[in-house]
């Protein structure tokens, strides 16, 4: 027990003071935590119990990081996302583990059994470390965000498949029928289970608990929760974070989703940089030193060979940029892989060397994503093309009828936009300022295009003549006054509304034959007035 504290108290003092010098710096904790856990197996040589004691702490991290990733995806939301989890997930395991298998086999001339395992362990990537950062940025939900966690959940799936085979190849007292059946009753009775326990008692129970009105008792209940459904699935052959995200899943359908949340943020956190620290005490510096060379030629080949590989399954169903983007923040190998080969090193399918320079490897891979994540929106546009042909998109764009012309997308151009998807009308959205162009297309599929709707041309190729309406929300008075005049050149039947600052405005673009002007400083003023006017006086 003095033992364990000293170990905790002791990895606890390095990570802060190492953190506290690397975000100075604006690195990411993630770092100070992976180096953390060299410090103390490097400098203090904890023994194998002590890092056994913190591994098993480290699970817990990734446990609620799918929990509460789980919270974030009710059912409803998973189905709109089986194509990214099995489609998407599928193609990436298959082919890239194939492809690693093979490369394995015939050019580091592995035996078969343990190219297969290697293969498909290199195929796996960082479900822990992507999705902190997806979190930390609110990316989770952008367009690459969405297909990264699709094939990060496909990949949790995979470990069951990639850990029989590891049974396979070195069982020889059962059957490949007999494991595979053992994985199928334990789908169907982990999926039969939560769906029972869902439907009839999640809530209730909850209820229940609320009624002592103790935060502390209600804490209580939800690491009950994850970690009952964490052990369910590890009993019935899953991983112990697919257990949770399906009890994440559960409970995002009831009322106390965003409170489970708000409350095991800090336990997550905690234990994710407990997960990180071990993975530093994974790096040898022996290892490091003897195969330096060959270990910086196989991350380098790795992650770019990866990267390659997903990207080209990826741009046969998505836009080049969000393709790029996805390749970009899963070319690393991730905590599973690891496991994977631990089991293989066990069952000797892999020698001592070769499982070094791959672990090594690996967790260097991991190191460096955080710095890939941080930086990916300009490592992407460095790399494509598409960043101008995404700007110059209204060239490609044509055929629009009947629909609204937003001119700006400041604040008061998203309110708009927002009413108008509210009334389900079709509209689309001319903005010449590229960083907000190129930050919306970042998160989100929005109607918005790069052009300048000061210029007569643009707004001809937009079909304005066929359009219900144009509103121009455009701030800069002088764009304005350019946009407006260019409207009055075509079909005068056009609705046209502009916003104006003061009454001078109006009067300038009244006499332009403007349809409809809204100033602000009036509706501003009645606002007020009629707010006074209802307050009751007691």
């Amino acid at each position: 027990m003095h033992d364990a504290l000293f170990v905790l108290i002791i990895t606890i003092f390095i990570a802060t003071i190492t953190n506290v010098v690397l975000k100075r710096f604006d690195i990411p904790t993630v770092i100070g935590y992976v180096m953390t856990g060299f410090f103390i197996t490097s400098i203090f040589h904890f023994a194998e119990d002590s890092k056994v004691m913190l591994s098993h702490l480290a699970e817990f991290g990734i446990v609620f990081l799918m929990f509460t990733i789980g919270l974030e995806f009710s059912v409803n939301h998973l189905k709109s996302m089986k194509k990214e989890v099995f489609v998407y997930g599928g193609l990436e395991v298959g082919i890239v583990g194939s492809v690693f298998s093979i490369l394995a086999y015939y050019v580091f001339g592995l035996d078969l059994r343990a190219s297969i395992i290697i293969g498909f362990a290199l195929a796996l990537s960082s479900t822990a470390i992507v999705l902190k950062i997806l979190n930390e940025n609110n990316q989770i939900h952008s367009g690459y965000g969405s297909v990264t966690l699709g094939i990060l959940l496909f990949q949790d799936i995979a470990v069951i498949p990639i850990l029989l085979m590891v049974s396979f190849f070195t069982q020889q007292d059962k059957a490949i029928t007999t494991l595979v059946m053992d994985s199928l009753f334990g789908a169907v009775g982990i999926f039969v289970i939560m769906y029972i326990a869902s439907k009839y008692f999640v809530e209730k129970f909850f209820d229940w608990i609320l009624d002592t009105k103790s935060e502390e008792i209600f804490l209580v209940a939800i690491l009950l929760g994850v970690m009952s459904a964490s052990y369910l699935a590890q009993a019935l052959g899953f991983t112990y974070s697919l257990g949770a995200f399906l009890a994440g899943m559960i409970l995002s359908e009831t009322k106390y989703r965003y409170k489970i949340e708000a409350d095991l943020i800090p336990f997550r956190d905690i234990l994710l940089g407990v997960f990180f620290v071990t993975i530093g005490m994974l790096i040898n510096w022996h290892s490091l030193i003897e195969y330096a060379y060959v270990i910086i030629a196989f991350v380098i080949g790795l992650m770019l060979i990866k990267g390659v590989l997903i990207y080209l399954i990826l741009r046969n169903f998505i836009q080049h940029r969000t393709s790029l983007k996805s390749a970009l923040a899963l070319l690393q190998v991730g905590e599973f892989a690891l496991a994977v080969l631990a089991l293989a090193k066990t069952h000797n399918l892999i020698d001592n060397a070769t499982n070094q320079v791959l672990i090594v490897s690996i967790v260097f891979s991991m190191i460096l994503t955080p710095f890939i994540l941080k930086h990916i929106k300009s490592i992407a546009t460095s790399l494509s093309s598409e960043a101008e042909d995404l700007r110059e998109r209204a060239i490609k764009s044509t055929g629009f009828s009947n629909h609204v012309i937003v001119c700006g997308y400041g604040e008061i151009g998203q309110m708009i936009v927002q009413e108008l998807k509210a009334k389900d009308i079709l509209y689309v959205i001319l903005e010449h300022d590229i960083k907000i162009v190129d930050d919306v297309l970042d998160h989100t599929q929005e109607s918005i295009f790069y052009a300048n709707a000061a210029r007569r041309s643009v707004l001809e190729h937009f079909s304005i003549n066929e359009c219900s309406s144009v509103i121009v929300t455009i701030e800069n008075e002088m764009q304005r006054r350019l946009i407006c005049e260019n409207i009055t050149t075509f079909d005068p039947s056009i609705k046209s509304v502009v916003i104006v600052k003061n009454k001078k405005e109006e009067e300038v673009f009244e006499s332009m034959g403007i349809h409809s002007i809204v100033n602000t400083r009036d509706m501003i003023a009645s606002k007020l007035i009629t707010e006074a006017l209802s307050c009751s006086i007691v």
